[in-house]
């Protein structure tokens, strides 16, 4: 996929999508584009699986376009895509459960690969405090990215997680005080990034 646009405001990126929702080609693109980073990084934080990321954000997107006709604007593009990245997520991990499982003769070099704690590939600065957030149970990272990386308001993220908003607070709260207490743990990862402010 093509590199990503600029950040936008969601102001903008809406427009693009109601533009696109009335058949603009071009703002389409310009949509995906300016929103592909933040759904890829999204599904790879919600399945734990850096290999399946692309797939999922693929899967998103092409859920986003045969529902493009339904979108009118009621939240922010941005909410709406991150909504359908969740269920593309949840729909993975249904789909995995219903796979008859395997022995233990599987591909014993990719399950290595897979249990590598390198970082996500292709992600920039934070790779050490993004292993930290991983760290966190699922409910607490989820609520973390959405406000403190994403930057979505608590009311905007609630929706996104489907849970009242003193809910988002809560996990955000506790998020901050495991990752507080793991970054003194590991005394470089403090000296690198100093005291979770966020």
């Amino acid at each position: 996929m093509s590199p990503a646009l600029p950040a936008v405001t969601d102001e903008t990126v809406t427009a693009w999508v109601l533009a696109a929702a009335g058949g603009d080609s071009e703002a389409v693109d310009r949509f995906a584009r300016a929103l592909q980073r933040d759904v890829l990084r999204y599904v790879a934080y919600l399945s734990d699986d850096a290999q399946a990321a692309d797939d999922l954000a693929q899967d998103t997107f092409l859920r986003a376009l045969t529902a493009l006709h339904r979108f009118e604007g009621r939240s922010s593009a941005r909410v709406w895509l991150l909504s359908i990245a969740r269920r593309a997520v949840a729909d993975s991990f249904r789909g995995a459960a219903r796979r008859p499982k395997t022995d233990g003769s599987a591909d014993w070099e990719d399950a290595v690969e897979r249990a590598q704690p390198a970082g996500l590939p292709g992600f920039d600065d934070g790779v050490a405090l993004m292993h930290l957030v991983d760290a966190l149970p699922r409910d607490r990272r989820e609520a973390f990215l959405l406000t403190q990386v994403y930057g979505l308001p608590y009311v905007d993220a609630a929706k996104v997680a489907r849970c009242p908003v003193g809910t988002i607070r809560s996990r955000v709260a506790r998020a901050r005080l495991s990752l507080a207490e793991m970054m003194a743990d590991e005394p470089d990862t403090t000296h690198r990034y100093g005291p979770a402010a966020a």
